[in-house]
C-alpha cells in the first residue's frame, strides 16, 4: 500500500511505521517557541531539566512575532527571558523586528519539504504550504522537544480535496480557502491532514499557498499539505542555499476520504462575525459601513498581497473615516515594499504602515478594534474578542482594500 504525504514525512523522521491511528516517536528538525509561550517553555525546562542544556542548539531557536516590541511589562519580561536562555545555550533569537516565526522558517530555508518542524504557534501548520510537517504544541511539551529533539505523534488519516475548475482576478487564494471554510466547517476535517489537488491549486504562486494552508486549523485539520510545483522547489532551494526536492503522496495512497469543491464561478467571499465558517458572497452583505482595515497576517502579510492592494489603489484615497492598517509579515517582505514603492502606494492612500508581526491577529500588536467597531481584516480568525472589541469580517486583500475605499463592505469588481 502506498503512502500519503504526512507518511512519507514521518517514515523520514520515526523507526516504527507510519500506520494512521498509531503512535509513534518523530526526531525533529526545529524545534521554537515564540514570545506567547516561550517564556513558559524556559520555565519547564529549567524546571523538569535542571542543569541541562538543549539537545540541539543549532535546530533550536525562538520567534518573537506576538506583541514586538512589547508593548507592556509582561511581554517585555517573557520576551527576555527568552532572550537570556538563548545567550545561555547558544540558541538563535529572530527577534522583534523579525517578523512572523512560521513565515521566516519559510524565508530562511528551514522549512522544506519533508521537514519536521514544532513550535509554540495554533497555525504553525502552515509549513503544509511547502510540504513540511509544522505543528503547534504546548509549553510543556516544547520544553521536551528541546531538550530531547523528539516528540510522540499519533499519525493521522488523510483526507484528499480535489479542486475542480480554475478562478481569476479579482478572486484570490483567500477566497478559495473561505471556500474550504464554508464548505467543511471548523470540524470537517478534525483530527485529519489533507492533500490539495487540481488545475486551481496547480496555479497557486507561494504566497497564495501560504494562504491555502494558513486555515486548516480551522477546519479542525492537522495539517494541509499542497504539493510543491518547480516553481515553490526553486524558491525554496534558494532560501535553503541547496537543491530541494519535493515529497508526493504514492499513486496509491490510501486516503480516508475524498471530496471534490468545484471553483468554476467562485465569487470573492467574506467570514461574517463570529466564526470563520460563517462565508457569504461579499455582494450579499455589500454596504455595511465598516471603521477599520488590517491587510497582514500569517494568512495575507507576503509582500505579493500588498503589492496586489497597491495596484487596486494606485492614485486613489481610502475612505477618511477608515482607520487602514498595514502589517508585513517579515522584515524581508518591508524590505521588498520599500525597495519596490508598494508602500508609498499604500501610504499615500492613507494607510498606517507598521513593523512586521502578526498585528492585530495575536491580540497585541496594531489593529485592535472597539466595541461596535466594524473591521475588515485578512486574518484567519474572527472569534469574538479575537481582534479587539468590534465585528471582524474575514477577506482578501483586495476585498479589504476595496472595502476601505468605499468605506463599507465592498466587492473589488464594483470599484474597477
Amino acid at each position: 500500500m502506498g503512502q500519503t504525504i504526512i507518511q512519507k514525512i514521518i517514515a523520514r523522521h520515526s523507526k516504527e511505521p507510519p500506520t494512521p491511528g498509531s503512535i509513534v516517536w518523530m526526531d525533529l528538525d526545529v524545534r521554537s517557541a515564540r514570545d506567547f509561550g516561550g517564556a513558559n517553555v524556559v520555565k519547564n525546562f529549567e524546571a523538569n531539566y535542571p542543569g541541562q542544556a538543549p539537545d540541539d542548539p543549532k535546530k533550536t531557536c525562538f520567534t518573537f512575532d506576538c506583541v514586538v516590541p512589547a508593548n507592556n511589562i509582561p511581554y517585555a519580561n517573557n520576551q527576555h527571558i527568552c532572550r537570556k536562555f538563548a545567550r545561555k545555550h547558544g540558541i538563535k533569537v529572530y527577534d522583534v523586528n523579525q517578523g512572523i516565526g512560521s513565515h521566516i522558517n519559510i524565508e530562511e530555508g528551514m522549512a522544506v519539504p519533508g521537514a519536521t518542524i514544532v513550535g509554540t504557534d495554533s497555525h504553525l501548520n502552515i509549513l503544509g504550504a511547502v510540504g513540511a510537517f509544522g505543528q503547534g504544541m504546548g509549553d510543556q511539551d516544547i520544553a521536551f522537544t528541546f531538550r530531547t529533539g523528539k516528540t510522540w505523534f499519533e499519525v493521522p488519516h488523510t483526507m484528499k480535496v480535489k479542486v475542480k475548475g480554475t478562478f481569476r482576478y479579482p478572486v484570490t487564494a483567500k477566497d478559495l480557502t473561505l471556500k474550504m471554510v464554508q464548505t467543511l466547517g471548523s470540524n470537517g476535517a478534525l483530527g485529519l491532514a489533507m492533500e490539495y489537488y487540481g488545475p486551481a491549486i496547480d496555479a497557486l504562486d507561494l504566497p497564495g499557498r501560504i494562504t491555502l494552508a494558513s486555515m486548516a486549523t480551522e477546519m479542525g485539520a492537522i495539517i494541509s499539505f499542497i504539493p510543491p510545483d518547480r516553481a515553490t522547489l526553486e524558491w525554496l532551494s534558494k532560501a535553503a542555499g541547496r537543491k530541494v526536492e519535493g515529497i508526493y503522496a504514492d499513486p496509491d495512497a490510501s486516503y480516508c476520504k475524498e471530496i471534490e469543491i468545484d471553483v468554476s464561478d467562485l465569487e470573492p467571499l467574506v467570514a461574517c462575525p463570529y466564526t470563520p465558517e460563517n462565508v457569504k458572497r461579499v455582494r450579499e452583505v455589500a454596504g455595511r459601513k465598516i471603521d477599520s482595515v488590517f491587510i497582514g497576517s500569517c494568512t495575507n502579510g507576503r509582500f505579493e498581497d500588498f503589492e496586489i492592494v497597491a495596484r487596486f489603489l494606485r492614485g486613489r484615497k481610502i475612505a477618511s473615516h477608515v482607520m487602514a492598517k498595514v502589517v508585513p509579515a517579515t522584515h524581508k517582505v518591508y524590505a521588498q515594499m520599500l525597495e519596490s514603492g508598494v508602500l508609498k502606494t499604500l501610504f499615500d492612500a492613507g494607510f498606517v504602515i507598521s513593523h512586521p508581526g502578526c498585528g492585530g491577529c495575536a491580540s497585541g500588536q496594531i489593529g485592535m478594534t472597539g466595541k461596535d467597531e466594524v473591521q475588515v481584516s485578512t486574518s484567519n480568525r474572527n472569534f469574538k474578542g479575537k481582534q479587539g472589541d468590534g465585528d471582524t469580517y474575514l477577506a482578501s486583500p483586495l476585498v479589504a482594500a476595496a472595502s476601505a475605499l468605499a468605506g463599507e463592505l465592498a466587492d473589488p469588481r464594483d470599484l474597477v
